[in-house]
């Protein structure tokens, strides 16, 4: 037989779906060789298969394959007086360091990246532009002019100020705002008469600095071109004192450089004088803060065992899945209105498993609509759209299904139908599923209970055999698989008959009249070649309902009311009918009984097969069926 090729959508998915686990690197004690492929015949396989369960896939031949499956899994407890001491030991530290972090506010995004500096082109000089602008805009800062040519003192002071001599340079130095310590350096200026001021001399060309230094000095300057050396003095020296006009005149930098001055001050003060510093913020994720409150340690543990209890490990991902949270916009994504109505057949929850987790049905065969998968993948705005609304769906279900306590339900069954999946052609769908389950296998830890996979192909028994190796066993334990025939009854080991959907052979429907999840369902298996009686006795007058379906028909039905009295007729109900595969998946009937007696319900079994039978009834007043 010719090798069949598994669809990618398919195989990417189910890969993703165990690495939420794996992603930690194994445990040491496990060995290298267990990674190898192990063929049916080899010891390694045969180890492997040792005390597992059997679920069953039909192949195109009708020949009953099995899937080798390890033991169930057991859901641990998120009690902290029932963890081991290493595990106790761990969930502390873990607190501890989340402490540290949330105090070093490391739970933000990091800030975004400046934009790249594009480098502008010079523009070219034209010829209205004045000879003294384009040497101070074009000519090179670092370059100092030649000896031989000095600066005029006009095009940096003015004419009135008279050019200074070298021994006067420290002044000069302090008030263009020189460091003190090239001021010390020099002779300091004791000569009687009045020195003459060239602020700019130092300078190789006109600065805006210089400018400020050249409005200020001006000021200073008596009318007749001098300057005296208190004011000097005053200027220089007494920094702290000068007068309200110059120092709103103190050039810009100096001002900064003040403000300097007094933050340091201030970073100076003793600690008992600054202010206390704000309480680093609460960081939530699902509704439940990380700290400090009782469904924090249930957080908390699923990062945990995700990382098979690695306290590093578990606060990285931690840190990762917060700032995701964020970047996602994850509190807005559940006020946005991105509702499909077609894609509530894709993704949805009904009911809860006997445990009472809640369920969610996941059913890609829905894409083989091609108006739907266009709807879903049709451009990139809409597989985004798409994205969002699958995180959409899944927080949503944890908000308003789960319960974060310490004795609560905070994980979930995922029932995954591949029927009619869709194969490698469906590109957008492998990119976005792919995408999405990502970001799930991520962020979203330790969530699944149960992984249950029903309408199994036979193909699929290769791929299990071939991935298998590569699971751990405490993910291998959450998968269940089964091929069509067996996929009503597989699902019942989990999930109670009345809280399973009628398409997917339970008897649980949207806006039922007559019954509800609440209402238990019986089941009864009927040997080949024979027949089922179900009785139902009346003592007064009511109105009896009741509801059956038969997995797979091929049987007889009938239905007839035997009155208590010996003198009253047998009324016929139902006439016997013949129910195959094709008609509807269940039967519903009523009677309105007027005397004490029984509705006595036949099925008639006439193949060879066993079948599995589902009712249930109940009695109601005539107001209630109106």
């Amino acid at each position: 037989m010719a090798k069949e090729t598994l669809p990618k959508s398919l195989e990417e998915f189910v890969a993703a779906e165990a690495k939420t686990e794996e992603k930690a690197p194994p445990p040491a004690s496990e060995p290298v060789a267990e990674t190898k492929k192990p063929t049916e015949d080899s010891p390694t396989a045969e180890a492997e298969q040792k005390g597992s369960r059997v679920d069953e896939v039909v192949a195109p031949s009708t020949v009953e394959v099995t899937i080798q499956q390890s033991a169930p899994f057991k859901e641990e407890s998120n009690v902290v007086a029932d963890l081991q001491e290493t595990e106790k030991k761990a969930l502390q530290e873990l607190k501890q360091l989340i402490q540290a972090s949330l105090a070093k506010t490391e739970f933000n995004p990091p800030p975004p990246l400046p934009p790249p500096v594009v480098p502008k082109a010079e523009e070219p000089k034209t010829e209205e532009t004045k000879p003294e602008e384009a040497t101070v805009e074009e000519g090179p800062k670092d370059e100092e002019p030649p000896p031989s040519e000095p600066p005029k003192v006009e095009e940096l002071v003015g004419p009135a100020v008279p050019q200074k001599s070298k021994a006067e340079e420290p002044v000069a130095l302090v008030v263009a705002g020189a460091s003190a310590s090239k001021a010390e350096d020099s002779t300091p200026p004791v000569a009687p008469e009045a020195p003459k001021l060239e602020v700019a001399a130092a300078a190789p060309e006109e600065t805006p600095k210089a400018k400020e230094v050249a409005e200020v000095t001006s000021l200073l300057v008596d009318e007749d071109g001098t300057k005296t050396v208190e004011a000097i003095e005053e200027t220089v020296v007494p920094v702290n004192i000068l007068p309200p006009a110059a120092k709103e005149l103190t050039p810009k930098a100096d001002t900064e450089a003040e403000k300097d001055k007094e933050a340091v001050v201030v970073a100076e003060a003793p600690a008992s004088e600054q202010p206390p510093l704000p309480p680093p913020a609460e960081e939530l994720i699902w509704g439940v803060p990380l700290l400090g409150n009782e469904k924090s340690d249930t957080v908390l543990l699923k990062f945990l065992r995700a990382r098979d209890f690695k306290v590093k490990d578990a606060l990285s991902m931690i840190k990762n899945a917060v700032i995701w949270r964020k970047q996602f916009e994850i509190e807005s994504l559940l006020e946005e209105d991105l509702a499909v109505s077609e894609l509530e057949k894709v993704v949805f929850y009904h009911g809860h498993d006997k445990e009472g987790h809640p369920v969610c049905y996941n059913v890609f065969g829905e894409f083989q609509d091609q108006e739907l998968y266009s709807k879903a993948f049709g451009d990139d705005e809409k597989r985004e759209k798409f994205l969002r609304w699958r995180i959409q769906c899944l927080e949503k279900g944890i908000r308003q299904q789960l319960d974060f306590s310490p004795h609560g339900v905070c994980t979930m069954v995922q029932v995954t139908d591949l029927k009619n999946v869709p194969g490698p052609g469906k590109k957008e769908l492998r990119q976005a599923t792919k995408k999405a389950l990502s970001l799930l296998q991520d962020n979203y830890p330790e969530f699944v209970a149960k992984q249950v996979f029903i309408n199994v192909p036979w193909w699929y028994l290769a791929y299990n055999r071939m991935m298998s190796p590569f699971f751990t066993q405490r993910t291998k334990s959450k998968f269940v698989f089964a091929g069509p025939s067996r996929s009503a009854e597989t699902l019942f080991r989990y999930v109670a008959p009345e809280q399973v959907p009628v398409q997917y052979g339970g008897l649980s429907k949207d806006n039922d009249p007559d019954f509800a999840t609440s209402d238990a369902v019986e089941e009864a298996t009927i040997k080949p070649s024979s027949k089922h009686i179900i009785e139902l006795p009346v003592s007064e007058k009511t109105i009896l309902v009741w509801e059956l379906r038969v997995l797979g028909w091929d049987v007889t039905y009938s239905a007839e009311f035997v009155p208590s009295a010996e003198e009253a007729y047998t009324v016929l109900v139902q006439k016997p009918r013949k129910l195959v595969a094709a008609d509807e998946p269940y039967v519903k009937n009523s009677f309105k009984v007027g005397e004490p007696g029984k509705i006595i319900i036949t099925i008639d079994n006439a193949t060879t097969k066993k079948k599995k039978l589902l009712f249930r009834s109940k009695t109601k007043s005539a107001a209630e069926s109106t």
